[in-house]
């Protein structure tokens, strides 16, 4: 079960790396029909970390916390990616969906690997859910880091190595969170929260195009990926 749990990990971060490489791969020049391209895959990643929130973090939070613990985890949740955020902005950083990304990796692994040792279901709905959001959010926090100083190989090896960051935390959730339900329950929370502020501040301002109504769609098509492995694995 432990090499499952590794393996299913790992996949779900090497997700963003291939989503690097399309982003790499893309370079057409920006053409309206490249933006509503772009513009689409933001706002679909944004409907698949939405339906995370709805049916795999917050229910399981719902099921091991009190309603008043799990809406303050879920407001420091918001809090804590605002305060990064606001961070970023003064530091004038051009890392911040990579930045994004991670926090919400990092959090949803930690779950993952605590969740493989009671429901290990649950876990590849999860680990379904995490690579979902990374493909996306990997092609786009490549393109933002397209005017820093990072060469091209050194970005793409970066995005490489982030797909062990998944079964390091998975292993730590596994082996330190899965006897502490609790615990396991309040990441998911905070995790929600913070992901709900991001699908607002930074994801669905950037999926909107004037006169242009195939980006939003996206957004639904994302949530209805979500809903499909909630129905097939759940």
């Amino acid at each position: 079960m432990i090499l499952n749990m590794i393996a299913l990990t790992w996949l779900a971060g090497f997700t963003a790396f291939l989503g690097a490489l399309l982003a790499k791969w893309e370079g057409s020049a920006e053409s309206a029909n490249k933006q509503k391209l772009v513009h689409g895959v933001v706002a679909i990643g944004g409907g698949i970390l939405l339906s995370a929130v709805m049916f795999a973090l917050l229910p399981e939070a719902n099921n091991n916390l009190p309603v008043w613990a799990v809406a303050l985890a879920f407001m420091a949740g918001g809090v804590l990616f605002c305060l990064v955020d606001q961070w970023l902005a003064k530091q004038a950083s051009q890392a911040s969906q990579l930045l994004a990304m991670l926090l919400d990796f990092i959090p949803e692994a930690l779950s993952l690997g605590a969740m493989f040792a009671i429901k290990p279901e649950f876990g590849m709905l999860l680990a379904l859910f995490i690579g979902l959001q990374n493909l996306p959010e990997g092609f786009n926090a490549f393109r933002e880091l397209q005017g820093s100083k990072l060469s091209e190989k050194k970005r793409l090896v970066g995005f490489f190595l982030v797909a062990f960051i998944g079964p390091l935390a998975a292993l730590t959730g596994h082996w330190v969170l899965a006897d502490y339900t609790e615990a396991t329950a309040v990441i998911m929370a905070t995790a929600s929260g913070g992901i709900l502020y991001l699908i607002f501040q930074d994801i669905a301002p950037q999926s909107t195009m004037p006169r242009y109504w195939t980006p939003p769609l996206g957004a639904v098509f994302g949530f209805i990926i979500g809903l499909l492995g909630n129905q097939l694995l759940g």
